[in-house]
């Protein structure tokens, strides 16, 4: 009987919470069809778990957006820093953003920015909008600080020019299927990039 027990509360362990299976299930419905065309009973019914078990664990169809937010933010911002962290060169760390997209729009199930989709069919000044800014606040801040790093002049200017870049090229893989759009992005970084450098070095 002890082992038989043991081998339960393994299973149990092994299997996804019901948090976890309805993150899941929005990550996918969610970022596919859209906040808002997506009901709760599609999501429950996707997870495998009881309605009450939504209401128990996020309060609200509204809540389980946002966290489905937060999540792809964590999700995002681990994938570009896991990319970027071993690279030595500053220059080639501000360049490795555009490297980290390009894989990530290679991915068969890309389909954009999920937090332009999101905010497009949010409520002005709600949390849905107030999360998605928060999410272009740390993509700002992060171009600016390796822009900071490689020593360009003016790196906060200069974070906000790169993220245009950043924006332009998840629509163009959302709106015209254009995967090879970051590699694009990175090209003009790169120009942009090597014309601040010299530009400054030439004072």
């Amino acid at each position: 009987m002890a082992a038989m027990t043991t081998s339960r509360t393994g299973l149990d362990k092994s299997r996804p919470s019901a948090r976890e299976r309805l993150l899941s299930a929005a990550n996918e419905l969610f970022y596919e069809e859209g906040v808002h065309t997506v009901g709760i009973d599609r999501i429950v019914e996707h997870a495998g778990v009881a309605k009450a078990s939504l209401y128990n664990t996020f309060g609200s169809k509204d809540e389980l957006v946002i966290a489905y937010l937060q999540s792809r933010h964590a999700a995002t911002a681990a994938r570009i820093l896991a990319a970027i962290e071993h690279i030595e060169s500053p220059r080639e760390r501000l360049l490795g953003v555009f490297d980290a997209l390009s894989e990530l729009f290679a991915g068969p199930s890309h389909r954009g920015c999920a937090f332009i989709a999101a905010s497009a069919e949010a409520t002005p000044g709600g949390r849905t909008e107030q999360v998605s800014s928060d999410y272009r606040a740390w993509v700002r801040g992060l171009l600016t600080e390796l822009a900071q790093q490689a020593e360009v002049p003016d790196a906060e200017t200069f974070g906000r020019q790169l993220q245009l870049l950043y924006d332009g090229c998840t629509v163009s893989v959302r709106m015209d299927g254009d995967t090879a759009s970051a590699a694009m992005a990175r090209a003009t970084a790169e120009v942009l990039l090597d014309a601040a450098l010299a530009s400054d070095s030439s004072r």
